[in-house]
């Protein structure tokens, strides 16, 4: 005789654990028998609602999955390419000090793992042209102010300015009698510089505002060495020269005896034509206090150092050419004060979009606390939280909210035989009615019964089963013929 309570059947002993599972089961079966159906029905139900479980979740996660992927997919095209390791710069190295400059440009590059090529030219206007051609290659350009091209002084296409970084005074050293202005150069042999360079641009531009470029005049067009060598031995009248007032050419020169440098005493009138040109004084003896040179203050014109790139250069690698820029020109100079540069000065060329935020707020926020490369990074990556905030974030919400609606869907659509029972019952129906509500009532329970509910949302199931309760009591009271109490309103619910 089994030890489990309602086994007779089963001559072994069984553990008091099967004797539930037999009566779960009927008592009727086998013991060995109603256990095995047990775990078959256990199993069966586990995967039953495990297929159902992964069909909702598939139902509610796959739009929101392939929204995720699209919003990502637009979001992608929109981040910015990562800034190339290499950039090109053309300059003329003879002039303005640009080949000095170059070269600490490249060290600072360096430093943050970008590689700056130099591509030597004739000039300004020779490094300008390179710079606007598209299939140039160059990315960049050291030029001076007002070599806006060279013809009529139309501003090139896709370039910008990020910027001056100096004063590069115009040097116009000469022999003979004292001068005081471009005119005084009437009818002497003047050295302006070669083809497509910028001295020789702005001596142009001076001389033919003077009416001064015309014969008898001679322009010659010497570089800055073969007019220094010119002058000093007598063969030329008068050279023109932009170079720094730190350039140790233009302080020896200075010192030559007959040689004269020239003091615009109308610079204020250039500086009004020419916006990009700035009047300066070199003060007395500053070249050398002791042998007093110059021997007298000496006002100059001066245009600007331009830091030029293409209109297409990567954002991350304006702002670190800014970075370097400011680090490199902040220091004082002869006529530069310390800080005064680089800055947004008049130059002909408008100003990159990068360059007035640079100099209205700085540096950005990440450049100033991360390593170039990893500030560049995050700055890339950051619009890829566009879509985690605008979409993952609502559909993290959204995909629970969905798969509870499934849930309640598979329930409450049975609601509806709830009240059409109730309203039934309002009109006064006979036992035949009322037993066919009540069989009605209680295959509604059936199928309910049989839906798989996740854990986490059984509770709208037992809601049902309550529901039905009320209605199976009023049913049964209406059987037994048991008046219905006026105050005991029918249970109202809503699919």
């Amino acid at each position: 005789m089994c030890r489990a309570r309602g086994c007779a059947k089963c001559p072994r002993v069984v553990t008091c654990s099967l004797a539930w599972t037999d009566a779960v089961y009927g008592g009727a079966a086998h013991c060995g028998v109603a256990i095995l159906r047990g775990f078959m029905k256990t199993d069966t139900l586990k995967a039953q609602l495990k297929r159902t479980l992964r069909r909702d979740l598939w139902i509610a996660v796959a739009p929101a999955t392939l929204l995720i992927a699209v919003a990502f997919s637009v979001t992608f095209y929109f981040v910015k390419p990562a800034p190339p390791k290499t950039l090109v710069m053309a300059l003329a190295p003879e002039e303005g000090g640009f080949n000095y400059m170059a070269k600490r440009y490249q060290k600072f590059l360096a430093q943050h793992g970008v590689t700056l090529e130099l591509r030597n030219t004739k000039g300004s206007v020779g490094s300008v042209a390179l710079l606007s051609a598209e299939d140039s290659g160059v990315d960049i350009a050291f030029a001076q102010s007002g070599t806006t091209g060279g013809k009529g002084q139309e501003v090139p296409e896709h370039v910008a300015s990020l910027g001056s970084l100096s004063y590069v005074p115009l040097w116009v050293f000469y022999r003979g009698e004292p001068v005081d202005d471009v005119r005084g150069l009437q009818g002497k042999r003047i050295a302006v510089g070669p083809e497509e360079s910028g001295t020789r641009a702005l001596a142009m531009t001076l001389l033919q505002a003077n009416k001064v470029d015309t014969a008898p005049t001679e322009l010659l067009p010497l570089d800055r060495d073969a007019a220094i060598d010119a002058l000093t031995q007598g063969k030329v009248d008068a050279v023109f020269l932009v170079s720094p007032a730190e350039s140790p050419r233009i302080q020896r020169l200075a010192a030559v005896k007959d040689v004269r440098l020239l003091s615009f005493n109308r610079a204020e009138a250039y500086t009004r034509r020419y916006p990009y040109l700035s009047r300066h004084v070199l003060p007395q003896g500053v070249f050398d206090f002791a042998k007093d040179v110059p021997d007298h203050d000496v006002v100059l014109l001066a245009p600007n150092a331009l830091l030029l790139a293409k209109d297409s250069l990567h954002p991350a690698l304006a702002y670190l050419l800014m970075r370097a820029a400011s680090e490199i020109s902040g220091t004082a100079g002869i006529l530069d004060k310390t800080g005064e540069f680089p800055a947004p000065l008049a130059a002909g060329f408008p100003l990159s979009s990068e360059a007035k935020r640079y100099y209205a707020t700085g540096v950005p926020l990440l450049q100033r606390y991360l390593p170039f490369w990893a500030a560049n990074l995050v700055d890339r990556l950051w619009v890829m939280l566009v879509p985690i905030i605008a979409v993952v974030v609502p559909l993290g919400r959204a995909v629970p909210a969905a798969l509870l609606w499934r849930v309640r869907s598979r329930i409450h659509r049975w609601y509806a035989r709830l009240k059409e029972i109730e309203i039934q019952l309002e009109e006064d129906p006979d036992q035949e009615m009322l037993q066919d509500m009540l069989k009605r009532l209680e295959e509604a329970e059936r199928e309910v019964n049989r839906i798989v509910v996740p854990l986490a949302y059984a509770e709208n199931l037992y809601f049902f089963r309550e529901h039905v309760d009320v209605v199976r009591r009023r049913l049964t009271r209406r059987l037994a013929g048991a008046p219905e109490h006026k105050d005991g309103h029918p249970l109202h619910v809503t699919a």
